[in-house]
């Protein structure tokens, strides 16, 4: 009798299994070469998730060089990676030599799928840490991050943007970064929506743009923390094409609770210590009441879409009040004149930019209208 494929994956108990470590792991998943499924990556970052590890997941077909940018960036304690093809004796070496070549040559690489076991030696040789075969259980795959999860200290690396990392991740976790250079940016921008506004897509297109230009560009993107295990899901910087953006944007992905920014001033200097002139602060996805980012930044774009709401929703109280001007993305959806023709009911004379972040349409308008 044939068997379903239909049903879903039995998910892992909620359960922090990692709170008693130095700080949250934090593992970049990614997946190189070729390899167009994502299914399998999926289930381990919400396995991952629901056991209290903060999981940035970097998307499909990534080069080895992309995956140790994002590694330096995000200070991960490892990269979990995986291929098909039989591409692994390959793509695994140039993935160890990237992370030398980007500041990080102590970074854990771990490789995870179908590898021959005459291959195994070959590649614990050449420096992954260790391989997870078809069958490794999800208990295994946590118990193999906090291996790897050591105390945040000093790098032992002289590259500034890999120093610059890790002095986040010190200062988020409540330590300290004496001697770090500081200042603040000549401009610092929020951008705040709902969920699904298109938030992160419009960051990537004004990324691109400010790389075409040849400008320096630097991101946070916030996303939340899970209030049962305090672990997340950091997906916003999949968006962002590193293949052909490479180091000219520094990329970090911060969980928090609610609108927690608290360590944000502290990154901000950072930030601006570190050379970048230009950030962009992306909030969780917001709803009516989630105004605090417009203490941090000089400047706030609240990102909106047609179908969020009429008139009435727009008259309340809360995140439209703190615009100093509005995007409305996705202008090709239905009722999109509608709802710029409300906004200007209620923008008293802020400036209203229509968008469609994914085929770059507006970005320029855009990207002027918040750094120019």
């Amino acid at each position: 009798m044939p068997v379903r494929t239909t049903e879903p994956t039995t998910a892992v108990q909620k359960l922090d299994r990692v709170g008693d470590l130095p700080h949250r792991p934090r593992v970049l998943l990614g997946k190189m070469g070729l390899d167009g499924h994502d299914r399998g990556v999926k289930l381990i970052a919400r396995a991952l998730r629901d056991s209290g590890v903060h999981v940035v997941y970097s998307g499909l077909w990534q080069t080895p060089r992309s995956l140790a940018i994002a590694a330096r960036d995000e200070d991960a304690d490892c990269i979990a990676c995986s291929m098909m093809s039989n591409s692994h004796l390959v793509l695994l070496p140039r993935l160890i030599k990237e992370c030398r070549n980007v500041g990080r040559p102590d970074m854990i690489v771990n490789v995870g799928g179908i590898i021959p076991q005459e291959d195994v030696q070959t590649l614990l040789d050449g420096g992954v840490h260790s391989i997870q075969h078809t069958g490794t259980t999800m208990q295994e795959l946590v118990d193999g991050v906090r291996e790897v999860t050591l105390p945040y200290g000093p790098l032992e690396t002289e590259h500034a943007i890999a120093q610059l990392a890790r002095r986040i991740s010190m200062v988020h976790t409540g330590a300290t970064s004496e001697g770090a250079p500081v200042r603040r940016p000549a401009r610092v921008v929020g951008l705040t929506g709902s969920p699904g506004a298109g938030k992160s897509t419009l960051v990537a297109a004004m990324a691109a743009e400010a790389v075409r230009r040849g400008e320096t560009f630097a991101v946070v993107a916030f996303d939340p923390m899970s209030p049962i295990t305090s672990g997340a899901l950091l997906g916003d910087r999949l968006r962002v094409d590193f293949n052909t953006v490479d180091e000219k944007v520094y990329y970090r992905s911060l969980a928090i609770v609610g609108e927690d920014y608290s360590t944000l001033p502290a990154i901000i200097e950072l930030i601006g210590g570190a050379g970048f002139d230009r950030l962009i602060v992306e909030t969780v996805g917001a709803g009516q009441n989630d105004v605090a980012i417009r203490e941090y930044v000089d400047r706030t774009a609240v990102v909106v879409v047609p179908g969020m709401g009429d008139a009435v929703q727009m008259d309340k109280a809360g995140i439209l009040e703190i615009a100093d001007l509005f995007v409305v993305n996705k202008a090709d959806y239905p009722q999109e004149s509608r709802l710029v023709r409300e906004l200007r009911d209620i923008a008293d004379g802020r400036a209203i930019h229509e968008t469609i972040a994914t085929q770059g349409r507006g970005i320029v308008e855009l990207l002027d209208a918040l750094f120019g």
